[in-house]
């Protein structure tokens, strides 16, 4: 994180009680935390919208590919032509 370590760390935090003091620390821990939360939404939205604007157009569409895109209805199979059956009593 930032390249700080554990002792650079609770110097840091030991320096701030000490300015801020006890009461007022929490309340600045809490406003630094919405901070970075703000400032991560942000970046990732900005990192969508370079993303969706980098992806490339589709090639537009011509007359002949819109109806190439359309399945053909399948023809009517052709029936039989019926055998005449014999008639009883013929």
């Amino acid at each position: 994180m930032f390249g700080i370590g554990a002792t650079e760390l609770v110097v840091i935090l030991v320096i701030a009680l000490l300015v801020f003091g006890p009461n007022k620390l929490p309340e600045l821990a809490r406003s630094l935390g919405r901070g970075f939360g703000e400032f991560r939404r942000a970046s990732y939205e900005l990192r969508q919208s370079l993303m969706d604007a980098a992806e490339p157009e589709p090639p537009p569409r011509t007359q002949s590919a819109r109806a190439s895109d359309t399945k053909p209805t399948p023809e009517p199979t052709p029936k039989a032509p019926e055998t005449p059956t014999p008639q009883d009593g013929a």
